[in-house]
């Protein structure tokens, strides 16, 4: 659906879907700095509609107040907006102004995560047939650019792994927990009051939001569609005051993890993708990662380990990630080119949870008799799972056993831990988390 080489200075014109804290602050920008923008683009952007849902309401933001609509569809369907922002969130929705603002011959820039998870293959398929560009550096790690690196920088070499911590409102609560040794409740009371937290914070600590964004880091990094669907999630609910204490005695902090993993199976390659707290060493990058900032560490071949940090979320921080991609596709608009679209070449059988390979930390109340650690040791043994550290407590008539185990399958460690339960002398199994990051 190209169209003649536009002149070098055709005004771009652009249209915005939501104008809620990130669409405010996108707007901001794109007024504030239109001059700046012109130059980088090296055209004029023009904002020619916000789409809203309510026209009466007041904003901070000046703009003309007849450049607000409630008819987001004939907005998108015009059919002389050259770039459309929507950042409006949800699905079916979103979906539709989306595939409409395409099939009338606009480019998408997207921070709509939960979209792209669910349903990324429709929207990459109407992007190359309109020969338009889909762009979506907000949708997993806010300002941080970690999008462009996967699809682009690391274009040229095999990334092998990528573990990210990309939910602020997670890590603020753990590492709450970790310096303060406050519980789950307290942590996120504090979280909420300091508006980290949302009033519902679902999305958030049951790893929703988390598992939408390892589903799209895995598919740029592996070049393998991998849906919300494939990604294993657990979240932060049921991590105690006694996890971070024995987190910490281990030299470690917990950190809710989004991990995606390439690995070699008999069949061929396979990729995986999962969402949990995990122990990591302190030695590790990841776990200096404070408050609400995000980071994605990534392993590959040649380029080895690269580091990508800063804030993962609020407007003006998403807003930088959003105004990045509209000036790379007016670019490519004001050129007639069109960037790079999705890479599934691989087609990488994606891997349950069960078959992914990590470790286990295990606290174990038993009686305190002989006999007991042999009993133990011997159902680790029954399902093939190592026993790289064994730390034994006394207490009276109790003792507490903390295990590490070495590297086994998932589906392995999960067997042993129920047997576990089984046992008479196991009065308890208090804990069970991964472990994490070459401890």
């Amino acid at each position: 659906m190209s169209e003649p080489n536009p002149p070098s200075d055709r005004t771009i014109r652009v249209a915005l879907l939501g104008c809620g804290v990130v669409g405010t602050e996108v707007a901001r920008l794109l007024t504030r700095d239109a001059d700046e923008l012109a130059r980088r683009v090296g055209a004029p952007l023009e904002l020619v509609g916000i789409a809203v849902r309510r026209l009466g309401r007041e904003r901070d933001l000046e703009v003309p107040k007849e450049l607000f609509t409630t008819d987001a569809a004939g907005l998108v369907s015009r059919g002389d907006i050259d770039v459309v922002i929507e950042v409006i969130g949800g699905i079916d929705v979103a979906r539709e102004l989306i595939l409409s603002a395409l099939e009338n011959g606009a480019s998408v820039v997207t921070a709509n995560k939960a979209l792209l998870a669910e349903d990324g293959a429709t929207l990459y398929d109407a992007a190359a047939k309109a020969e338009r560009d889909l762009y979506f550096e907000a949708a997993v790690a806010g300002a941080i650019p970690i999008v462009r690196p996967l699809r682009d920088s690391l274009a040229g070499d095999r990334v092998q792994r990528v573990l990210g911590i990309v939910n602020g409102t997670t890590n603020f609560i753990l590492d709450a927990m970790t310096t303060t040794g406050a519980g789950f409740g307290d942590a996120l009371d504090e979280a909420q009051r300091l508006g980290y937290a949302e009033p519902d914070p679902t999305a958030d600590i049951e790893g929703f939001d988390a598992a939408s964004k390892a589903a799209i880091l895995a598919s740029l990094a592996f070049h393998t569609r991998v849906t919300i669907g494939d990604v294993y999630r657990e979240g932060i609910t049921e991590v105690s005051a006694a996890d971070v204490r024995s987190a910490h005695e281990m030299g470690c902090v917990v950190k809710l993890l989004a991990i995606c993993e390439r690995s070699e199976t008999p069949e061929g390659p396979a990729v995986s993708a999962r969402v949990h707290p995990a122990m990591i060493p302190l030695t590790h990058p990841l776990a200096s990662v404070r408050g609400a900032y995000n980071a994605v560490f990534v392993e590959s071949e040649a380029a080895g380990e690269l580091m990508f940090y800063g804030p993962g979320a609020g407007g003006a921080p998403t807003a930088s990630a959003v105004l990045g991609d509209v000036v790379s596709v007016a670019r490519n608009r004001r050129t007639n080119v069109f960037g790079p679209g999705e890479s599934s070449h691989a087609q990488c059988e994606v891997l349950d949870m069960g078959r992914t390979r990590t470790r286990y930390h295990i606290a174990l109340d038993v009686d305190d008799k002989a006999g007991v650690l042999a009993s133990v040791a011997q159902v680790f043994a029954e399902f093939d799972v190592s026993i790289k550290t064994v730390r034994q407590e006394g207490h009276g008539g109790d003792a507490q056993l903390v295990i590490v185990t070495h590297e086994a399958q998932d589906s392995a460690l999960s067997a042993t831990v129920s047997k576990l339960r089984e046992l008479d002398m196991v009065r308890d199994v208090s804990s069970v988390m991964r472990v994490e990051g070459g401890f």
